[in-house]
């Protein structure tokens, strides 16, 4: 196993490198950069403009430009932010911690809730359950997010009042005791984390019910249930433990998927995390910044499927990574 992480470790740095190279050159292919926005700033010297790309070397070949930000980021060190005055590392690190808060409870919503119903739908096929958990899935896999996010907002900020109406903790919060903060926060989550999980939940959960269903056609169920083991016995520790391996597999895109997803979630409810903050980065063309943030979601989709296929080997003993 530790053979194989070294491995894996290495083709996704490797990955990572080539993302950078198409991050890069999608930056540098965009007309204009930030220091033409300052030009138009009258308290802005152009003595002061020069003096900045000299620093950052952005008046040298473009190669010249990424062999030095790759040469920064093998040393951790992100660059600067032109937009917010700040090292990039600070900038994108409170922002990743909220992004990834908010991801990291969307997965666990949506597997706690998605293969117990998949389940369910399995066994109780063709069922009242079953049509109406095929029903919900098919409107959760069609309702776009952002209009999943305006309608929860609408109903149960702006009607009814029970949920704030976007970002991430209130303006009392501070005055708040260590519960009441918790509380506040868990609030504020409330509703991201519903919209980003509804149509993942509900795709994982049809594809729990097929692998669910074919499992329980195979003939080692029939002679597990022919030796007189109880049902549920044979569900969640026969036919459970082999249809959840294909899940485990997809564990990596679906991560990445709810990562992509939760951008524009944070944009519509002004959540503060790294999908808003990209946004401005890119309109402004703060390179350093723009670079940061596409490599933390670069990481975070390595990572994922790293985790997924050591997840894999630990869930089914029959797979052995040598």
């Amino acid at each position: 196993m530790a053979s194989f992480i070294l491995r894996r470790v290495l083709i996704g740095l490797l990955m990572l490198w080539a993302a950078s190279v198409m991050g890069f050159c999608i930056m540098k292919a965009a007309p204009g950069d930030y220091f033409d926005r300052l030009k138009m700033d009258p308290r802005v010297s152009q003595e002061h403009i020069e003096q900045l790309r000299r620093q950052y070397r952005l008046d040298q070949h473009v190669l010249v430009q990424y062999a030095a930000w790759l040469g920064r980021f093998v040393r951790l060190d992100f660059g600067y932010s032109f937009e917010y005055k700040l090292p990039v590392s600070k900038v994108v690190g409170d922002r990743l911690l909220n992004t990834l808060l908010l991801n990291v409870l969307a997965v666990l919503v949506t597997w706690a809730v998605a293969i117990p119903i998949g389940t369910y739908a399995a066994v109780r096929q063709y069922s009242l359950g079953d049509k109406i958990f095929s029903a919900l899935s098919f409107v959760g896999m069609s309702l776009p997010g952002f209009f999943a996010a305006l309608l929860m907002l609408y109903v149960f900020s702006a009607v009814l009042g029970w949920l704030p109406s976007g970002g991430l903790k209130s303006l009392d919060h501070d005055t708040l005791s260590f519960g009441g903060r918790l509380i506040d926060y868990a609030r504020h989550l409330i509703i991201p984390t519903i919209v980003l999980s509804l149509a993942a939940l509900a795709e994982l959960q049809r594809i729990t019910r097929g692998n669910m269903l074919e499992v329980l056609r195979q003939q080692y169920i029939i002679t597990a249930r022919a030796k007189g083991l109880s049902e549920r016995r044979v569900i969640y520790k026969h036919a459970l433990r082999n249809a959840i391996n294909p899940l485990i597999t997809i564990f990596g895109y679906e991560f990445a998927a709810l990562f992509s997803g939760a951008a524009l979630l944070e944009i519509i409810i002004n959540y503060p995390g790294l999908g808003s903050l990209m946004l401005q980065a890119i309109r402004s063309q703060d390179q350093f910044l723009v670079m940061g943030g596409f490599m933390m979601g670069a990481i975070m989709l390595l990572t994922g499927n790293l985790l997924a296929e050591i997840l894999l080997a630990v869930a089914d003993p029959r797979i052995s990574y040598s």
